[in-house]
């Protein structure tokens, strides 16, 4: 072990578990590049080191308590991401002014867009507020074996529903492997207070950031219309460690595609034999065919031919999106398809079809891009396209097209730059739905959340231990209490005032 002062164990990380630092080290490392942007290299290095140090605490622990060898992969080396690295190159050069801290984009040397307002600076301060996947590791194939992480407490998702077949999972594996034996045993690892599921809910939706005053206005029919009306950006909706189980699925799906486990028309992977196609397709609920086929289908639903149903997963995130008033619960989508991307592929310019109802939204996974809207989109060159303003999608995003933004405005996603997943929620026309369709029973009667809490629906955990406590006590101490009515008599008293029937039973007793 070395000497240096970040391998000692540290007083305050010894209150927290293994998984706990584990999230913790991912998430700071993550956000590195903006804790510690515009501070000198000694100041970086300090932070950097500080950040580290709770990846030695991790390793520390586990060597000393025979845990899973699953976090020996948590070296100080491997933590630090390509972000870091730049970093450290950026800082090398840096002013040594510390009391200097801009305020200013880390896009502020980018191509601005055609649009009403700063929108970019903008967006960039609604993307820092909200911690996005690890994309450096997401980029990559599919790690099987990878262990999900613990949801962090950072993103207050310990038990969101999105974690439940994970949770169910853990707590099998706390029954303890002497049960081979005969003997069964609960691990003893203490778990700390957390707030009911439903507080923890109603804090992150709470939280969410909305923009919804996107502005870009063109002349339509001889009059001047804002074409962005309509179109709305939630950030928050997911935390790092729900994208990454989405994103993990989704290349599942790809690779039961690749092997024929999918209905013929679910998965589609064209040959890409020029710049910009070669983006594979998985569909759900209904078959779109986006362009005329060899049979003389014209673009839309195909109602003769059937795909996979909706994946429970993908119902999940639809229940969330209209829990957390992304969607209306009058248009809740009952198809999706989902865009995996390699580098250099695109959306060519087009608007939705209108066998699909509107508002319709798209979610935003493993690398940030721009959307590009106008009336008038041109043709550049493969994968290339101008319009008079592009839009960023941060990782996690949800963009929700509605109005102008869907009908008037046409949209496109020129080459991605590096790999990029996307799946779009529509709500077929009931008129053209597929033949013989049935709708999905979980997804009926979705409403929204309450902007207000209802607190009596939330427990509160300290009356519930507090109430166990003196269950306990009247079951260790029921004989006795037989023998003493009086005294069992003005326990029950002492609470009655409070209700009504006991007023009356008062009121008798004065009559009699």
């Amino acid at each position: 072990m070395s000497d240096s002062p970040v391998e000692t164990l540290d007083s305050f990380l010894r209150g927290y578990q293994p998984s706990e630092l584990r999230i913790a080290s991912e998430f700071l490392t993550t956000w590195l590049p903006f804790l510690s942007r515009d501070l000198c290299h000694h100041c970086a290095e300090t932070l950097s080191d500080r950040i580290r140090s709770i990846g030695s605490e991790i390793k520390q622990r586990i060597t000393g308590s025979e845990c899973r060898g699953d976090a020996e992969n948590l070296s100080p080396e491997e933590n630090l991401s390509p972000d870091i690295m730049q970093l450290k190159k950026h800082n090398d050069n840096h002013c040594d002014n510390c009391d200097s801290h801009s305020l200013g984009s880390w896009k502020d040397d980018g191509a601005e867009t055609n649009s009403v307002g700063s929108f970019r600076d903008e967006m960039n301060e609604l993307s820092e507020s909200v911690p996005e996947a690890s994309t450096s590791e997401l980029a990559s194939e599919p790690l099987i074996e990878t262990p999900s992480p613990r949801v962090s407490w950072a993103d207050m998702a310990q038990e969101d529903e999105l974690e439940e077949v994970e949770e169910q999972e853990a707590n099998k594996q706390s029954v303890n492997e002497n049960s081979s034996n005969g003997e069964v045993g609960v691990s003893k690892v203490p778990r700390k207070a957390e707030l009911p599921r439903e507080q923890r809910e109603y804090i992150r939706f709470k939280n969410v950031q909305r923009k919804k005053d996107f502005i870009c206005l063109e002349r339509v029919k001889g009059k001047l219309v804002n074409i962005l009306d309509g179109l709305e950006l939630h950030l928050g909706i997911f935390s790092a460690a729900e994208q990454k189980r989405i994103v993990e699925f989704i290349y599942e799906l790809r690779e039961m595609g690749r092997n024929g486990q999918l209905k013929d028309r679910t998965y589609s992977a064209p040959l890409k034999w020029m710049r910009g196609k070669g983006r594979v397709t998985i569909q759900f609920g209904c078959c779109y065919n986006y362009a005329t086929d060899k049979n003389g289908n014209p673009p839309g639903i195909l109602q003769n031919d059937v795909v996979d149903p909706i994946p429970h997963l993908f119902k999940v995130i639809i229940r969330r999106l209209v829990r957390w008033h992304v969607l209306p619960p009058s248009c809740v989508p009952d198809s999706c398809i989902v865009n995996i991307y390699e580098e250099e592929d695109c959306i060519p310019p087009h608007i939705d079809n209108h066998d699909f109802v509107r508002p319709f939204c798209t979610v935003s996974f493993l690398s940030e891009c721009n959307i590009v809207f106008g009336t008038n989109l041109k043709i550049v060159g493969p994968g290339e396209f101008e319009g008079p303003i592009a839009i960023p999608l941060p990782v996690g995003s949800v963009l929700v097209l509605n109005g102008n933004g869907a009908d008037v405005a046409k949209h496109c996603v020129p080459a991605v730059p590096t790999k990029r997943i996307s799946i779009t929620f529509r709500r077929m026309d009931e008129l053209k739905r597929p033949i013989g369709y049935l709708p999905e029973p979980d997804l009926q009667g979705l409403q929204p959340l309450s902007y207000e809490m209802d607190r009596s629906k939330i427990p509160n955990p300290q009356k519930q231990e507090r109430r166990m406590n003196r269950q306990a006590v009247r079951r260790d101490g029921g004989v006795e209490a037989r023998g003493r009515g009086d005294r069992s008599g003005s326990h029950y008293s002492s609470r009655g005032p409070s209700g009504p029937a006991n007023r009356r039973r008062v009121r008798v007793n004065v009559a009699d």
